[in-house]
């Protein structure tokens, strides 16, 4: 059967981060194998990779070549996959899948899992830094690191995630639930976006400006849609255990606003972010492609 033109392209780019990610990972076969091996594990072999998808979207619509965005793509999967590893621990949301396998706690143990993120998160940074392929100066390695910090950080994910941890049990209104998810998804969905800015020098522009807008718009409305597919969709095809977002008293969409209308919403949502990116010609219809993909996919 013949695979859609964006389909190819989605699985083509993910084979470029996956080729990045060998090249960049520690080699399980060197000290301490057993961390480098959980951090491989935690990594490799799969996931939706959305956010590496949107820095070559991003780049391309930006006119940068694809070489030039490989590892910047890497360095923010790093970013996600780190905190997929912590937030699926015990102390945070005690998640035993992931991807449809045991998570990285489960596979291995807390500590390593732990020891795990706290070894991707630099790691990312550090090839932001030194990546020769990114072609970058200083100043605009600087400003990536800069950025995909301020996302990972207190304003940003991490604190999305604490503010999540606080909810649980309450119930907080529509705004409380649309700053926590800014933070916690949309922060680095919009960092994946940007990055690419960084590199072409159009992050204070009437460009970086409208790509700004569109992150932000999808990124609810993939959080939005996540929430749908948690409640809705099976636990083999969600890879993660259905519904585990409500039976642990967490605050979502659906159980605000109920299914028909957070669909509502994320239709709009993407509607907006498309709105946005009027002034970009065809090199932006990857953007496009990935913003209707936000509220479509099934996992």
């Amino acid at each position: 059967m013949t695979r859609h033109p964006f389909q190819q392209m989605l699985e083509a780019r993910a084979r470029r981060l996956e080729t990045a990610a060998q090249r960049w990972l520690p080699s399980a076969q060197t000290l301490p194998a057993r961390l480098h091996e959980a951090m491989r594990y935690a990594v490799l072999g799969g996931g939706k990779r959305l956010r590496p998808q949107l820095v070559y979207a991003s780049g391309q619509a930006l006119g940068l070549s694809v070489e030039r965005l490989d590892a910047v793509a890497l360095a923010v999967e790093l970013i996600h996959a780190y905190s997929l590893v912590h937030d699926d621990l015990p102390a945070m949301d005690d998640d035993d899948l992931r991807r449809g396998q045991p998570t990285t706690h489960k596979a291995f143990d807390e500590a390593t899992a732990i020891l795990a993120g706290d070894a991707l998160q630099p790691l990312a940074f550090e090839i932001l830094a030194t990546d020769p392929s990114i072609g970058a100066d200083a100043p605009q390695r600087l400003a990536m690191v800069s950025r995909l910090a301020r996302a990972a950080g207190s304003q940003g994910m991490v604190g999305g995630q604490a503010v999540d941890l606080q909810q649980v049990g309450q119930q907080p209104d529509l705004d409380t639930i649309d700053i926590m998810h800014g933070l916690k998804t949309g922060r680095l969905i919009l960092a994946a976006t940007l990055l690419p800015c960084d590199l072409a020098g159009t992050a204070d522009t009437p460009v970086g400006a409208a790509l700004e807008t569109y992150a932000s718009r999808i990124g609810l409305a993939f959080q939005i849609h996540d929430d749908v597919l948690d409640e809705t969709a099976e636990t083999a095809v969600l890879g993660k255990t259905q519904g585990a977002d409500r039976a642990a008293g967490k605050p979502t969409y659906p159980a605000l606003m109920g299914l028909d209308a957070s669909r509502q919403r994320a239709r709009e949502l993407i509607d907006a972010a498309l709105e946005a990116l009027q002034p970009f010609g065809p090199d932006a219809d990857g953007l496009r492609a990935l913003a209707h993909h936000m509220i479509q996919r099934s996992h």
